[in-house]
């Protein structure tokens, strides 16, 4: 038997659509219902490795989270890591398959992986009694939809339900709902049953009149109107924008345990992946995280992130085109603290050999660690444990820069120098007493009196955002009708609204 399902769409991306579907899966599982997440295709450098060794979208590795479920492949069959603005890694089933330009992808790829994609829906509907699946960017992209296998493309052939997500912050959200929905095709509108709107601030009395309006113009109805919801601190699926000098990664709302805070500077590397690894810094009350691209901010950092990429050599070369690379030399000469985080390592490092992922071939690292890294055409899946600093360490590791380490002082599976610490391990933050043990040291070298709260969970505190997203659905949301939706599909005879889809 077929389990329940819905899509959840959004007008455009980043609407939400990635907090919505984790609130409805914890929403569903605290009502006992075995519920599991799904997105057919992703675009995203933020991922994450299952236990079976497989590379998915870090956004479906948090809803399944949510689900309280273990990730797996099934959830994300299709990732898509970009290397540049026309090109990306296709990841089929957790593991890479070649390297596509949009244009090849789009033009005939994609549509062949249509099959692999529904075989994993159709399994997990079959596992679950739900599974709630997450669309990407918009249903209306009517330039892509011939190809689509992650919107009405997959809700047409399992015939799921849709309810599409708009963030009112952004403005225009009434005409996006409509926008969105005329410019599909009858076949795609009659499976669209309403609309969920985000980020709401204010009165909701004063929406409710266009909400109405959009009933008598649409036939569709709205779900819910979710508010403004800040410190969500959840797993994005993209990263951050290019404009993010200065941005400061949301953190816990408490005082500093020592007298001194500890300020940490994330180098805004192109193509930065994995960005996540730093929210457990974050959560710790007294430290203050924050994204930079001019070397000037590393001068009052107590601590300097170089953090993954998906383009070592092209990050290398971003960090001495804007003075960063001679600011890191100047830290490390000074014994101030830098940590290199998988392609971050790997540019700490004296030489690389790239045939690989920039196809430049021998280049120069920043030489802080005596190590030399070789592109391997294979890509290292892994979750590892380990031991650091008297600690217990876990990770995982994404990368296709194989280290050969030649000296300092053993360090996860890198090595650590003086200042300088370099890793591929993403998550190893994560580990409560790792972290607390990693965050003295730096306190020590950078003269600050800063200690690390005693309790801080990171887990725990994962777990109560993901009951937050739970709590805004269950508040928020008309959960009965969303309820019947899940089980019943889309309900017969929702109107046309034209022009549809040219």
């Amino acid at each position: 038997m077929t389990g329940g399902g819905l899509l959840v769409a959004g007008t455009t991306s980043d609407a939400g659509k990635s907090v919505v579907t984790a609130g409805i899966c914890r929403w569903l599982v605290r009502q006992g219902v075995k519920v599991a997440p799904f997105k057919g295709q992703n675009m995203s450098l933020n991922s994450f490795v299952t236990r079976e060794g497989a590379e998915i979208g870090r956004a479906q590795a948090m809803q399944a989270q949510a689900a309280r479920v273990e990730p797996t492949a099934l959830m994300n069959p299709v990732l898509l890591k970009p290397g540049s603005d026309r090109s990306s890694q296709v990841v089929l089933m957790g593991r890479p398959v070649g390297e596509l330009s949009a244009k090849g992808y789009h033009g005939g790829r994609q549509r062949e992986l249509f099959e692999p994609v529904m075989a994993c829906l159709e399994e997990l509907r079959g596992t679950y009694d739900a599974v709630i699946c997450e669309g990407a960017g918009s249903p209306a992209e009517i330039n892509l939809r011939r190809t689509d296998i992650v919107n009405m493309g997959i809700a047409r052939a399992a015939r799921l339900p849709v309810l599409v997500v708009g963030d009112i912050d952004r403005g225009g959200v009434f005409a996006q709902f409509f926008g969105t929905t005329a410019l599909l095709s009858p076949e795609d509108q009659a499976l669209v049953a309403g609309y969920l709107v985000n980020k709401f601030r204010g009165d909701v009395s004063l929406l409710e009149p266009g909400l109405e309006m959009l009933l008598g113009l649409t036939g569709r109805r709205t779900f819910g109107v979710l508010p403004y919801a800040h410190g969500l601190g959840i797993d994005e699926e993209d990263g951050l924008r290019v404009s993010l000098r200065g941005t400061v990664r949301e953190s816990v709302v408490a005082p500093p345990v020592g007298e001194d805070v500890l300020r940490v500077a994330v180098c805004a590397v192109p193509l930065m992946s994995n960005f996540t690894d730093v929210d457990a810094l974050a959560a710790e009350p007294g430290v203050v995280v924050r994204f930079v691209d001019r070397a000037e901010e590393l001068v009052d950092a107590d601590l300097v992130v170089v953090p993954g990429t998906r383009g070592t050599v092209k990050a290398l070369a971003w960090l001495r085109e804007r003075g960063l690379a001679d600011a890191l030399v100047r830290r490390a000469a000074e014994g101030r603290p830098v940590l290199g985080i998988c392609g971050g390592f790997q540019a700490l490092a004296e030489h690389i050999e790239d045939d690989v992922e920039s196809r430049a071939g021998a280049v120069d690292g920043l030489g802080l660690l005596p190590v030399r890294v070789r592109f391997a055409p294979e890509k290292t899946l892994a979750r590892p444990v380990g031991e650091a600093l008297g600690a217990r360490v876990e990770g995982y590791e994404i990368h296709h820069g194989v280290a050969r380490v030649l000296g300092g002082d053993a360090f996860l599976d890198g090595c650590r120098v003086g200042s300088v610490w370099g890793t591929h391990w993403h998550g190893s933050l994560e580990s409560d007493g790792f972290r607390r043990a990693f965050l003295r040291e730096v306190a020590a070298q950078a003269g600050r009196r800063f200690v690390p709260a005693p309790d801080t969970c990171f887990a725990a505190l994962r777990e109560e955002q993901l009951d937050r997203l739970g709590d805004l659905i269950e508040e928020h949301a008309d959960t009965g009708a969303l309820m019947r939706l899940i089980e019943e599909g889309a309900p017969a005879g929702l109107p046309f609204i034209p022009p549809g889809a040219p």
